[in-house]
C-alpha cells in the first residue's frame, strides 16, 4: 500500500554560511514535529559534510546512493531516531542527481512516491551556502527556514540566499530563525536587520519563526549526541525549538502540495537547469 502520495508538507532548513547550528535546527525540529504527533522523514541533503547520523549518534549501513544505483530502495535505507522519526542518510552520490539518466529520475521518483510509510512531514537538511546543489534542495521545497545567528557573515551570507533564490528560483515567501542569541529581543533586531535589506532590494516575505538562546543543556545534548528537546525537555532552548515547531505547524501550506514524489520531480527539474 503506498500512502505517501497524500500531500506532505516538505520543510527546507538551510542557511548562508555554516556555523550557525543548523542541522541541530533541523534534527531538533523534527524530533519536536514527531513528538506532535506527526510522522516525520529527515533527509541529510548536506552533501559536503554530511552529520544528521553524527548529531544523532547513527551509523548508517546504506544511504541514498544505493537507492540511486537500484541496489536498496529508501525504505531499506531510512534509520528510526528518536521520537519515532525516520533519517535519510545522505551520500556524496547524491550529486549524480546532476547527470541521471531518464531511467535513474523515474526510479527515483518512483522511490519516494512509492515509500511505504506514512509521511506527514519531510524535513530537507541541506548544505550551507549558495552552491547548485543547496539550491536546488531548497527550491524543491516549499517552506524555506533560513537559520541566522549574530555574526555579520551569517546576516550577509543570509541575505546572498535569500537573494538568489528569489532571482534565479522565483521564490518569494522564506521563515527566519535566529540561533545562539541572548534573548528574544536580540532575535527580533538580526529579524529586522535582515528585513531592511530585503525590503529594500527584493521583492520578497520574510516571516520570523522565533529564536534560540545559547544554553548550556544544548551543548551537553550535541556532545551526547542527542536532541535537546529529548535529552533536556525542560531547558531553555528546548522550549524555544518547541515554540518554533507549533508556528512551524500553523503556518499556511502551499497550494503546490504533493506527495514525496512531488518532491523529487521538482528536485529533477531544479537540477536539469533551472538553477
Amino acid at each position: 500500500m503506498t500512502v505517501s502520495a497524500a500531500p506532505v508538507n516538505v520543510i527546507a532548513v538551510t542557511s548562508g554560511k555554516g556555523g550557525v547550528g543548523k542541522t541541530n535546527v533541523a534534527v531538533n525540529l523534527a524530533v519536536s514535529l514527531a513528538e506532535s504527533g506527526q510522522d516525520v522523514l529527515l533527509f541529510d541533503a548536506d552533501l559536503g559534510l554530511a552529520n544528521v547520523d553524527i548529531a544523532l549518534g547513527l551509523k548508517p549501513q546504506y544511504d541514498i546512493q544505493h537507492v540511486i544505483s537500484g541496489e536498496r530502495s529508501l525504505e531499506e535505507i531510512l534509520i528510526p531516531g528518536p521520537a519515532g522519526i525516520r533519517v535519510i542518510p545522505a551520500s556524496s552520490g547524491v550529486a549524480r542527481m546532476a547527470a541521471l539518466s531518464p531511467t535513474e529520475q523515474a526510479g527515483l521518483v518512483r522511490a519516494f512516491s512509492e515509500l511505504a510509510v506514512p509521511v506527514d512531514t519531510l524535513i530537507v537538511d541541506t548544505g550551507a551556502g549558495i552552491d547548485k546543489t543547496v539550491l536546488t534542495f531548497t527550491a524543491a521545497c516549499q517552506e524555506l527556514i533560513v537559520v541566522i545567528c549574530d555574526e555579520p557573515t551569517s546576516l550577509t551570507d543570509g541575505y546572498a540566499l535569500v537573494k538568489v533564490l528569489n532571482q534565479h528560483c522565483n521564490l518569494k515567501r522564506f521563515q527566519v530563525l535566529a540561533n545562539m542569541v541572548d534573548n528574544d529581543l536580540q532575535g527580533r533586531q538580526l529579524f529586522e536587520k535582515l528585513c531592511k535589506v530585503t525590503d529594500r532590494f527584493l521583492d520578497v516575505h520574510l516571516g520570523y519563526l522565533g529564536a534560540i538562546p545559547r544554553d548550556e543543556y544544548l551543548r551537553r545534548a550535541v556532545r551526547a549526541q542527542k536532541p535537546v528537546v529529548t535529552e533536556y525537555p525542560r531547558s531553555d532552548s528546548a522550549k524555544a525549538l518547541r515554540a518554533i515547531s507549533d508556528r512551524v505547524m500553523a503556518l499556511p501550506r502551499s497550494q503546490a502540495e504533493g506527495g514525496l514524489g512531488f518532491f523529487v520531480e521538482r528536485l529533477i527539474e531544479y537540477r536539469s537547469g533551472s538553477v
